[in-house]
């Protein structure tokens, strides 16, 4: 484990200010139409390494091993009181930095060095405020020092805005928790705009003036969220197939029909090439064949991933179209379809979602960087949004508001998120309203990097009814990973 401190000078200069709060003690804000005001002390990272039991494939690629950031911040409050609140994310390069020219360590290595950099934004930022508005006034210093560090590492290409918010978000996330640890209460109650000391229209624009934010999530989290196991492109379906793929007897299941006896499975992700019809239905096809056969009686629900492989929309109309012919009620369970072209919405000839989405919900994942590519999207006939914790809990909290005013579907999905990174995610599938699921498969794949959590929280890290239960996270401060 490599611990890097950061006492780099990075000035960050911010417009505006908010209204001083008086007083100490436990309470940030003294009384209503008082702004939180946290100030960074310090900020600690940390780098930790593991490999995955068996590759997960996806978007073509198989990938065997996560580097975790982890990051502690230290932050005062206006009555002198220090509360330390912490954050952790997968990197992940091969999703975020997908360039195929640049091998996997130094998109790594990029991103790695870009932590850094970043940290010492944060603890030199000077400014006190809500962790909203931290997010709002520091973004544009990390797109900056992206930029920066691209420069200094001469690369071919530029560290792109989804891996940037990828590294932000457990600076984000430590940020959110110290605020609910000040407060003593959820992350998710700390969202009114008396605290934040702003509606919605100063992060969305006017067309969410007088939005209040804390009514975008629940009063309370939800009891439970159901789980989509995932099936990545070269997960084993059968024993002959764990047998040849090598798959470890390490007490763990090995094929799908044993994932869904041990974790009472009901919702599945299926992962798609994108380039061979063929092979793309004959395995939607077996998964839901296996799926019924494991429980004949389950009201199964599958979300099918292309990681945006898909050539054009025809491809997608013609997937679902074969589908339908060979099993009208397979087709019915496809609850929505992810992301199944390019991410750069704007490059042509465009891919126009209208189609498919009068067939099934069609999700933005990959391309989703801000409101702009939202309302891009949402032209686009994209009629979903996947929240994700990767990319920031402020980022996900506004996107979350754009689609309940837009009235797009919602759905939580996952960076193979382990532990702490895993709890944040779960926080936000329970406490926004409308969330169809949430994915959640470094238990499959790098059980290794929750090793200790089943014990602290068994509702979130063991599945046996196919659900994650997290009424647990109603009473805990913060993002709920200490308490």
């Amino acid at each position: 484990m490599s611990i890097h401190g950061s006492r780099r000078r990075f000035c960050l200069t911010a417009a505006g200010g908010l209204a001083a709060v008086t007083g100490g003690g436990p309470a940030v804000a003294a009384s209503r139409g008082e702004p939180v005001r946290l100030r960074v002390l310090a900020v600690r990272t940390a780098f930790r390494d593991y490999r995955y039991r068996m590759p997960y494939k996806f978007g073509g690629t198989p990938v065997d091993r996560v580097t975790l950031l982890d990051v502690d911040v230290d932050v005062e409050t206006p009555g002198g009181r220090t509360v330390t609140g912490s954050g952790s994310m997968p990197l992940g390069n091969v999703w975020s930095f997908p360039a195929r020219d640049l091998p996997y360590d130094t998109t790594l290595t990029a991103m790695k060095s870009l932590a850094v950099r970043l940290a010492a934004i944060v603890e030199d930022c000077g400014e006190s405020a809500h962790p909203l508005e931290l997010w709002h006034r520091l973004e544009p210093g990390f797109l900056a020092a992206a930029a920066a560090e691209s420069a200094r590492l001469a690369l071919p290409v530029p560290i792109p805005k989804l891996a940037v918010l990828v590294t932000a978000s457990p600076f984000d996330a430590a940020l959110h928790d110290a605020c609910g640890k000040a407060l003593q209460r959820s992350s998710f109650r700390t969202l009114s705009p008396d605290l934040i000391g702003h509606d919605l229209s100063r992060y969305l624009g006017a067309e969410f003036t007088g939005v209040d934010l804390q009514e975008v999530v629940r009063p309370r989290p939800a009891d439970t969220v159901p789980l989509f196991h995932s099936v990545g492109g070269s997960d084993p379906l059968t024993a002959a197939d764990a047998d040849a793929a090598a798959v470890p007897h390490d007490g763990l299941p090995r094929t799908l029909a044993e994932w869904i006896a041990a974790d009472g499975l009901w919702n599945i992700k299926i992962k798609l090439q994108g380039e061979s019809l063929d092979w793309d239905v004959d395995r939607t096809l077996a998964v839901d064949r296996i799926a019924r056969e494991a429980r004949p009686d389950a009201g199964w629900r599958y979300c099918v991933d292309f990681n945006e492989r898909c050539p054009n929309v025809d491809y997608v109309l013609e997937y679902l179209r074969r589908v339908k012919k060979a099993s009208p009620r397979c087709l019915e369970s496809i609850l929505y379809v992810e992301q199944p072209t390019a991410r750069d919405l704007a490059a042509l000839p465009r891919n126009d979602m209208h189609l498919a989405a009068k067939l099934r919900p069609v999700v933005i994942d990959e391309s989703l960087t801000d409101l702009e590519t939202l309302l891009m999207a949402r032209d686009l006939g994209y009629t979903g949004v996947a929240l994700k914790a990767c990319k920031g809990q402020s980022h996900t909290l506004l996107m979350a508001a754009a689609a309940k005013r837009y009235g797009m579907f919602v759905c939580v999905q996952d960076l193979t998120c382990p532990g702490a990174a895993l709890v944040h995610s779960a926080g936000i599938a329970a406490w926004v309203p409308g969330v169809a699921g949430i994915e959640a498969n470094a238990r499959q794949y790098v059980p290794e990097a929750s090793r200790g959590w089943e014990e602290r929280l068994p509702g979130i890290f063991r599945v046996t009814d196919g659900s994650m239960h997290t009424a647990c996270l109603a009473d805990r401060p913060g993002l709920g990973t200490t308490g």
